[in-house]
């Protein structure tokens, strides 16, 4: 079936396209980006991945790298075969990568402020008692006794310090107290 009159187009030539940046744009969008910084600097674009990776001191296939021993072996065969090293020729890619796993790990989830006041609140008034919380009138969101002891808890989990501290205040007032 023909066509309808005008669809088609004859292609013209773009002279005013910087071919050379084209295709360099059009390579690096192809290529994957490398989060890790470290191997990223240390990449030879000339290079497969597989050497890149051997320079480094890093497997590309980890089954390869720790092979599995067998389980039916003989008490008497001893293994002959030594694997041939290869060469690291940037061993301070491998030195950053461990001091960086080495870092103790942030923690990024914290409590919000309203929560904390929320159970600052409910234990100074009303202690152990979960029903005497339930039935407070600051339980804006009528949380059931089950509940506010579940974010009593997570209080506790998240600020294990602060908790013990806020405990013996109340301890310490309850004994001006008496």
């Amino acid at each position: 079936m023909p066509k309808a009159k005008g669809k088609t187009r004859k292609q013209k030539f773009g002279y005013n396209v910087n071919r050379k940046r084209l295709n360099r744009n059009a390579r690096r969008k192809a290529a994957p980006r490398i989060e890790c910084s470290h191997i990223r600097h240390a990449w030879d674009h000339a290079k497969s991945v597989r050497q890149n990776l051997a320079e480094m001191g890093l497997a590309m296939d980890p089954n390869k790298a720790v092979p599995l021993r067998k389980r039916k072996m003989k008490a008497m065969e001893v293994d002959t075969e030594e694997r041939a090293k290869d060469l690291v020729r940037k061993p301070y890619v491998l030195k950053d990568l461990e001091a960086e796993a080495s870092l103790p790990e942030k923690k990024g989830n914290t409590l919000s402020r309203d929560l904390i006041d929320y159970v600052r609140y409910m234990v100074e008034n009303h202690g152990e008692d979960y029903k005497a919380m339930a039935r407070d009138e600051k339980n804006y969101y009528q949380d059931t006794p089950k509940q506010i002891r579940n974010k009593i808890n997570v209080y506790k989990r998240f600020y294990p310090v602060e908790w013990q501290a806020f405990i013996d205040s109340l301890q310490k007032n309850k004994m001006e107290v008496e």
